[in-house]
């Protein structure tokens, strides 16, 4: 009765997950405690519980579990020192034509994502496409979907690529196996990378539309002004204005530059940026958020750095100036929003007027907006407050560590050594990482928590114990038994049957629970064939992993749904083929690899 049981709650579960909106965490933790609680009629009485509670939650301790919590905090690390910006821009350039455009793109975020979560390599690549397209005029919906499935194919390449490696190889090592080694799912998923990337560059421009993002659609208009200063030691000294990357910006205009009181307008592409000049840009809000975190230029007012909090600590804010504002009719310099605010003045807009003057000259009137920089208490502070209009916080506008930046990127390659020549495993190393990211000062404590996508770990880990209850009631036997017969005891039809169904629960769930519900079956396939079930453990992984033909397939595909102005549609087209292609690819490459007849 038990596995009659199982089966009914996890369809129940699975119609939840398709036809409601009722959030995934709720739903796998609600199916999870309905089977520690279900009553059971055992030995003539009843009993309450298909699993245990020790059982139950054996997920939330999970090694993979805890390895895909710290890496969260190791790439928010990367993000928050603008390591990733750095390495995103170096790397992808100026590409003229859009295959141009992909190849430069999804090699090195394949790369990346091999020894990164995916999920927050694709968060911090989606601002960095934006800007590419932006200054290419290449469309946003023929870059995002490529993006991202690179990410998602550069995830299988090794074990710490994605969180569903983690966490298979995790179910494999609480079984008493031993783990996987770094890179034994290298020479299943290199091809499977290599053979969609090839897809992505020379058939995906001719499957994907050609439309502006959702977000374009609804762009605010207001153009800001902002002044910059090239400080001492800035790596855009000597540089051409076009060298240094400051001509074709996105949404934003270089006005004019002063050097030594002499104000050059109209700036001549090949000018070479010297130490001290004062470059002033006009754009919009997103552009300006931006320009404040890139390398080699500061803000230009002296009081951000008279402010007594780190600015680490600080964030941007769009603030409406008041017409009973004690500022309105005085000069940005005259105002002292530092003493007064404990805020600094980054940038001005007003209706649609071009302000060309230094920050500190322009005189503030009413329905101003400003940008400005305080630390996180300023909303609570002053969101009621008479002298605005309004408030708005800005998300992700937290000034990058760029000084950091190279130690960041020492760690991420020190911890991924100590894993390859097997000082620490992948949790001992990832945790350091952590800790040492933390320390160091690359990340604060705050963030570190804030990194944490606590939906997705509560997931896992429900997932992880659902799948225990596949195990101990015997449904995973039986479907694997089932599963035997149907393909007549053949360890390849085998294969690829639960590629098949581990791909097909992917689409329709989450790629962690996909996994964790199919590999118990894995397991009793193997071992009623009596082999290794390293080749089948594989299969899950990769399959897990290839949910392209969704929205839903794959977390990071909904992440560009927005930015790309996809329909659900073009998913379709892109994502069905690319399955089946990385799915045979695979499906050859285990087989070759192990020898299956």
């Amino acid at each position: 009765m038990e596995p009659i049981v199982v089966l009914v709650l996890i369809f129940l579960m699975l119609l939840l997950l398709i036809f409601t909106k009722i959030a995934g965490d709720f739903v796998f933790l609600g199916t999870l405690a309905v089977l520690m609680v279900f009553p059971i009629p055992k030995d003539g009485n009843i009993c309450f519980g298909i699993l245990s509670i020790q059982d139950a939650l054996s997920g939330f301790s999970n090694p993979g579990l805890l390895t895909i919590a710290f890496l969260y905090v190791v790439s928010e690390s990367l993000k928050n020192t603008g390591a990733i910006d750095w390495i995103g821009q170096i790397l992808l350039g100026s590409p003229k034509t859009v295959r141009n455009a992909i190849f430069r793109m999804t090699l090195p975020v394949a790369g990346m994502s091999s020894f990164l979560n995916n999920t927050p390599i694709v968060s911090m690549m989606v601002p960095v496409v934006s800007d590419l397209c932006k200054k290419t005029k290449l469309s946003p919906s023929k870059l995002m979907i490529p993006m991202c499935y690179a990410a998602t194919l550069g995830g299988i390449c090794t074990l710490i690529g994605t969180s569903t490696n983690l966490v298979v190889n995790g179910m494999m090592i609480a079984k008493g196996l031993p783990s996987l080694g770094l890179f034994d799912i290298t020479w299943i998923g290199v091809p499977c990378a290599l053979v969609g990337i090839l897809f992505l560059v020379f058939i995906g421009p001719l499957l994907l539309p050609d439309r502006d993002s959702s977000r374009k659609r609804f762009e605010n208009p207001r153009e800001y002004t902002i002044e910059m200063l090239v400080p001492k030691s800035s790596n855009l000294i000597g540089k051409t204005v076009t060298d240094a990357g400051l001509r074709n910006l996105p949404s934003l205009f270089l006005v004019e530059i002063t050097r030594d009181e002499e104000v050059i307008p109209a700036v001549n592409p090949e000018f070479k940026l010297k130490e001290g000049d004062r470059l002033l840009f006009a754009g919009v809000v997103e552009s300006v958020k931006d320009l404040t975190t890139q390398r080699g230029l500061i803000l230009a007012t002296d009081q951000i750095f008279k402010l007594t909090s780190p600015r680490h600590y600080r964030q941007l804010f769009e603030v409406v100036v008041s017409n009973s504002s004690p500022v309105v009719n005085k000069t940005i310099r005259e105002a002292k929003f530092r003493t007064n605010y404990g805020a600094v003045v980054v940038a001005v807009a007003r209706n649609n007027e071009r302000i060309k003057k230094k920050i500190g000259d322009i005189v503030i009137n009413q329905g101003d907006i400003l940008l400005i920089e305080a630390t996180n208490s300023f909303y609570e502070n002053y969101k009621d407050s008479r002298d605005f209009f309004l408030v708005s916080p800005l998300e992700d506008s937290t000034p990058r560590s760029h000084k950091s930046a190279p130690l960041a990127i020492l760690i991420l390659f020190l911890m991924v050594v100590s894993v390859v020549a097997n000082i620490f495993d992948m949790l001992q190393a990832s945790m350091v990482a952590t800790f040492v990211m933390i320390l160091s000062r690359c990340l604060t404590i705050t963030k570190a928590r804030k990194s944490l996508d606590f939906s997705v770990l509560l997931i896992i880990a429900a997932s992880l114990g659902i799948g225990k209850a596949i195990e101990t009631s015997g449904l995973s036997s039986s479907l694997a038994n089932l599963i035997t017969t149907s393909v007549h005891e053949s360890p390849i039809l085998s294969l690829v049957a639960i590629y098949l169904v581990t791909w097909f629960l992917t689409e329709l769930l989450t790629n962690n629970a996909a996994v964790a519900l199919t590999f118990p079956i894995a397991l009793q396939l193997a071992g009623g064939l009596g082999i290794s079930v390293i080749p089948y453990a594989l299969a899950v992984m990769v399959a897990g992993s290839a949910g392209f033909a969704t929205p839903f397939g794959y977390q990071t595909n909904l992440m560009v749904y927005g930015p790309g102005g996809y329909n659900y549609s073009d998913y379709l087209r892109i994502g069905i083929p690319l399955s089946i292609i990385v799915g045979l690819t695979a499906i050859a490459a285990i087989i070759f690899k192990w020898n299956l007849n």
